[in-house]
C-alpha cells in the first residue's frame, strides 16, 4: 500500500460520505479545506446525511485501487480541475438546495488531463431504445464534431449515447463517458470494451467512488455533470418521459444552449424532442454545422454558414444581470456590477468569467466590458 497525500485521502473520504452532490459539504471543503472538512463530518457538524456515513473510510483503498487500474482522483486542488466548466454550478442561480452544487471530486481513468478534454467539448444524449434514424444522425453529427476537435460527452448508456462514443472514436477523436457508479464498473456490462477504449483516449469519469452500484438517482445526478462538460447539450431522439431531457434542464439552469433534432412525426422516440422544440425549450438542429453555430465561441461557424452569435437568452439570470449592469461603453468593477445588478459580489465574480468565456464581455486594467455583438 502506497503512501498517500493527506489532502488527497481527505478528499477520497468526502467523495465516498457524500455519495453524490452535497453543497453545504463542498463549499464547507473549498473555504476550510478537505481535511477541515472530513473533521467536520466525523463530528456530525454538516448534518444526519453525512453523519450516517462518517465511519465508513475506505480512501486509501480506493485510492490504491484506482492506482491499480491506471486511474486517478482529480480533485478542486488538481491543475486538471475543469473549473471553468464546473464554475457554472456557482454563476446559475440554483438555489441553495443541497443537490445544486458541481462534484467534490472526479474519479477517472484516461491518460489525458479532463481540463483538456472539455474545454471544447458537446455533450450528445438520447434514448435508449434508439432507431436506425437515430443513430445514423448521432453518427453523422458526433462524428463530423469530432473531426474539428470537439470532445463528445455522454453517458454510455445503449442507443444514442453508445452511438455517439462510436462516432467519435471511428474517426480517432476523444469522448468522454460520465458514469452513474464507479468507474471499475462497467455499466452496462455490455459496453466494457466501448470503455475501454473511451478511458484509452479520453476519459471515463464518476464523482462516485470504486464499487458505487448504479441507481436511478445518481443517472439523475450524474446528468449535470454531462450537462456541465459540454458547451451545448444535443439530444437525439427523447421520448415523451426521457432521462435525456433531465439533461437538457440541467443545461438550460446552468445557461447552456440546448438542441434538438427532430425526426418523423410517427416516431414515439423523437416525441421529446419534438415537444421541446414546440415549447421553446430546445433549438432545432440538423447537423454539426448547426450545432457549431450555437455551441462555439462567437462568430465560430461551420464551413459555408453565416456567423450566428449566442443569444442572451442562454444565460442564466444571474449572469444577464451582471451582463446588463455592463455600461454601453466603459468598464465596471465586480463589486460596481454587484452594486448595479443586485447580484452578491462573489456571484459576480462566478459569473464573468463564464460570461467571457461564451464571448460575451472582457476585460482590462480599468475593469469589464461589453463586447459588441451584431
Amino acid at each position: 500500500m502506497r503512501t498517500h497525500d493527506p489532502r488527497k485521502l481527505a478528499w477520497a473520504y468526502l467523495s465516498r460520505a457524500a455519495q453524490g452532490p452535497h453543497r453545504p459539504l463542498l463549499d464547507f471543503a473549498l473555504s476550510a479545506g478537505p481535511e477541515e472538512a472530513r473533521a467536520a463530518v466525523v463530528g456530525g457538524a454538516l448534518g444526519e446525511r453525512l453523519a450516517v456515513r462518517s465511519h465508513v473510510d475506505t480512501a486509501a483503498a480506493d485510492l490504491d485501487l484506482m492506482d491499480t487500474l491506471g486511474g486517478r482522483l482529480v480533485t478542486p486542488d488538481d491543475p486538471e480541475w475543469p473549473m471553468w466548466r464546473l464554475l457554472a454550478f456557482d454563476g446559475a442561480g440554483l438555489g441553495e438546495g443541497a443537490d445544486r452544487c458541481g462534484p467534490c471530486a472526479l474519479w477517472v481513468l484516461g491518460a489525458t488531463p479532463v481540463d483538456e478534454l472539455v474545454e471544447r467539448a458537446v455533450s450528445i444524449v438520447g434514448t435508449r431504445a434508439a432507431t436506425a434514424y437515430g443513430e445514423h444522425v448521432t453518427a453523422e453529427i458526433a462524428g463530423d464534431l469530432a473531426v474539428d476537435g470537439w470532445t463528445i460527452v455522454s453517458g454510455a448508456a445503449f442507443g444514442i449515447d453508445a452511438a455517439a462514443h462510436r462516432a467519435a472514436l471511428g474517426v480517432s477523436g476523444r469522448t468522454v463517458a460520465v458514469l452513474a457508479c464507479g468507474v471499475d464498473r462497467a455499466y452496462p456490462s455490455g459496453h466494457s470494451r466501448l470503455l475501454q477504449r473511451i478511458a484509452d483516449s479520453g476519459a471515463v469519469i464518476s464523482e462516485y467512488g470504486p464499487g458505487t452500484t448504479p441507481a436511478r438517482h445518481r443517472f439523475l445526478s450524474r446528468n449535470r455533470i454531462v450537462a456541465a462538460f459540454g458547451s451545448a447539450v444535443v439530444v437525439v431522439e427523447a421520448g415523451w418521459r426521457s432521462g435525456a431531457r433531465n439533461t437538457a434542464a440541467w443545461a438550460r439552469k446552468l445557461g447552456k444552449p440546448v438542441l434538438a433534432v427532430p425526426g418523423p412525426v410517427t416516431s414515439a422516440s423523437s416525441k421529446g424532442c419534438h415537444r421541446m422544440i414546440r415549447e421553446g425549450e430546445a433549438r432545432l438542429v440538423a447537423d454539426a454545422h448547426d450545432v457549431v453555430a450555437e455551441a462555439g465561441p462567437s462568430g465560430e461557424v461551420g464551413e459555408g454558414r453565416p456567423s450566428m452569435f449566442r443569444d442572451l437568452d442562454a444565460l442564466s439570470d444571474n449572469a444577464l444581470l451582471v451582463y446588463e449592469a455592463l455600461p454601453a461603453t466603459g468598464t465596471r468593477s465586480p463589486q460596481e456590477l454587484s452594486e448595479a445588478s443586485s447580484v452578491p459580489v462573489a456571484k459576480v465574480r462566478s459569473v464573468l468569467p463564464l460570461l467571457e468565456l461564451e464571448g460575451f464581455v472582457s476585460s482590462d486594467d480599468t475593469g469589464w466590458f461589453r463586447l459588441v455583438r451584431p
